[in-house]
């Protein structure tokens, strides 16, 4: 009887359904890390970017009204 019942234990670990609580919402540090890792790149490509594509707007913004 004892041992049926290791033998059911071992099963049930082996399939994971005991010990290991799978979540289906994935890897919440991951999410955040990719979120910020994000954010800051676009910071950086804005402060880069940023003064080239304000004359570009008001370039094209001139070209079309004729000012």
């Amino acid at each position: 009887m004892i041992r049926r019942l290791f033998d059911r234990a071992v099963a049930r670990l082996r399939a994971g359904s005991i010990g290991v609580h799978r979540d289906e919402r994935g890897d919440v540090p991951g999410w955040v890390l990719i979120t910020l890792m994000t954010a800051g790149l676009v910071v950086v490509i804005w402060a880069l970017a940023g003064p080239a594509l304000a004359s570009l707007f008001q370039q094209a913004i001139s070209r079309v009204s004729g000012f």
